[in-house]
């Protein structure tokens, strides 16, 4: 058996793995997202998107850098097992970086939903007092907005 046609199926299961696994870490990225953004699915798909472009990156650039292996030409048998192999290390590979997106935008979540806390809790209590310079400057802003923009550094008087 050709080496050549090991390298092919390798490469064709591997893309084909890496593009099913996108597709539901993006899909399931996005639905985290949209309930921690309060509902909004253009920042939700921007960020998830983002995350999905690495992941994709990630896993293709580690298949192209696993294809070669040494030898011309394998048996059979030969062939099977390097495919499985190979298979094998781009699964746990995958797995790895859908673990880590999933981890990666549960924290996301959980920031954005403690950030939002606050903020509904000085709305709902009408400016006073109690208003920060931080809350001040994300009262009008949504848990996103607030989240990507920094406070303005304060001068000194």
């Amino acid at each position: 058996m050709s080496i050549v046609v090991t390298y092919l199926a390798y490469l064709l299961i591997s893309v084909g793995l890496t593009v099913l696994v996108g597709r539901v870490l993006s899909r399931s990225g996005r639905l985290i997202l949209v309930d921690a953004l309060g509902g909004s699915d253009s920042a939700a798909r921007g960020i998830s998107s983002l995350i999905v472009v690495s992941f994709y990156l990630i896993s293709l650039g580690f298949v192209a850098l696993t294809v070669r292996t040494s030898g011309d030409s394998v048996t059979a048998r030969q062939a099977i097992q390097l495919l499985a192999t190979k298979i094998g290390e781009v699964l746990l590979l995958l797995g790895a970086l859908y673990l880590a997106g999933i981890v990666t935008l549960t924290r996301l979540r959980r920031k954005l939903k403690a950030q939002a806390q606050p903020a509904a809790a000085v709305t709902a209590a009408g400016p006073g007092p109690a208003l920060t310079s931080r809350s001040a400057s994300s009262a009008g802003q949504s848990p996103a907005q607030s989240l990507w923009r920094p406070d303005p550094k304060r001068t000194a008087q």
